[in-house]
């Protein structure tokens, strides 16, 4: 735990993704830098990308929208889906949430939700592990930016629609082909600004659904 707090403290700022001004994270400035510090500090360790050091159209989004709209956050068990940096955690915290949780395969990722949650003066639980299968207990379920590529999204979105039916499921997407098209129903939509180090383009525009169950 010492070391993870090492590493993302020395490899990142503390600023404000453009969507949510409201919550400071630890972000990279750069992309190359810290891909590169993460590759010789912890390939042994078969670490993860670091895709919490980013604050992703999807989170921004989910983020922004929890803010937003806090009478559809609060009271509910909250369950924050590959959740990076833990942007979408901690706005539905601040939002009012009974309990959130922020769960992610990468340890590192829950490190920095842990550090992001302390900036903000926000308690989230952290779960480490692949929930992909499991029936979450939770009310609200966030997930952005997962249907990245085709295999991930063949293996993802039939698993959110099983869980629509005891909960609702919210997917933020910046317009990727693999997102599903059909039985969703769209909240909100938002030029989400984002970097030419992460994307092909300043800004994208981005997509609020609720998952329909299967």
């Amino acid at each position: 735990m010492k070391d993870s707090v090492h590493f993302i403290t020395s490899q990142t700022v503390k600023t404000q993704p453009p969507l949510t001004p409201e919550i400071t994270l630890y972000l990279a400035t750069e992309i190359t830098p810290i891909w590169q510090a993460t590759e010789a500090h912890l390939a042994e360790a078969n670490i993860e990308p670091p895709f919490w050091a980013f604050a992703w159209p999807g989170s921004q989004l989910l983020a922004r929208f929890a803010l937003d709209h806090p009478d559809r956050i609060k009271g509910r068990r909250v369950l924050d889906f590959a959740c990076g940096g833990g942007l979408a955690a901690l706005a539905a915290c601040r939002a009012g949430a009974n309990h959130v949780v922020a769960n992610d395969i990468d340890d590192m990722a829950l490190a920095a939700t842990r550090l992001n949650a302390g900036l903000n003066g926000l308690s989230v639980e952290t779960r480490s592990g692949d929930l992909i299968g499991s029936l979450p207990d939770c009310d609200l379920l966030f997930c952005g930016d997962v249907c990245y590529n085709q295999q991930m999204a063949d293996r993802i979105v039939p698993w959110l629609r099983r869980c629509a039916s005891t909960m609702e499921i919210w997917m933020a997407d910046p317009g990727r082909p693999y997102a599903p098209k059909t039985d969703i129903e769209r909240l909100a939509q938002y030029a989400v600004p984002t970097s030419r180090e992460l994307e092909d383009r300043t800004e994208r525009q981005t997509s609020l659904y609720r998952i329909l169950p299967a």
